[in-house]
């Protein structure tokens, strides 16, 4: 098992696509949803969901319960935390590296003056 805070590339390919977000928005505010009845809230075809469904499931993001011909998908809560908090990391690195180049353009402003 990974830590927390390892980057997961494939967590993270999937979270990049906009129209994924979306589908994790509704699951997310609905509890559960179809390729059916995300598809219709969204700009793309049935078919489509079903292939991000499909990238969001093998992330971990969703999991799928199979009820006849029915797939019912919901938001796993603790992938969605180890996403957060790999992104949370990525910003806090971040920031500490613009706070160094900050500090570096700084002292060479002030030994120009």
């Amino acid at each position: 098992m990974t830590s927390p805070l390892a980057i997961d590339d494939d967590l993270w390919s999937a979270l990049g696509d906009p129209t994924r977000r979306r589908m994790l928005d509704l699951l997310l505010a609905a509890g559960a949803g179809t390729a059916t009845s995300l598809s219709g809230s969204l700009p793309v075809t049935r078919q489509a969901v079903a292939k991000h469904l499909v990238v969001l499931e093998r992330s971990g993001l969703v999991r799928v319960e199979v009820s006849g011909r029915e797939r019912r998908y919901r938001v796993d809560d603790d992938q969605l935390g180890r996403a957060v908090a790999q992104l949370s990391a990525v910003g806090s690195a971040w920031d500490a590296r613009l706070n160094r180049i900050k500090r570096i353009a700084e002292a060479i402003e002030g030994e120009k003056s």
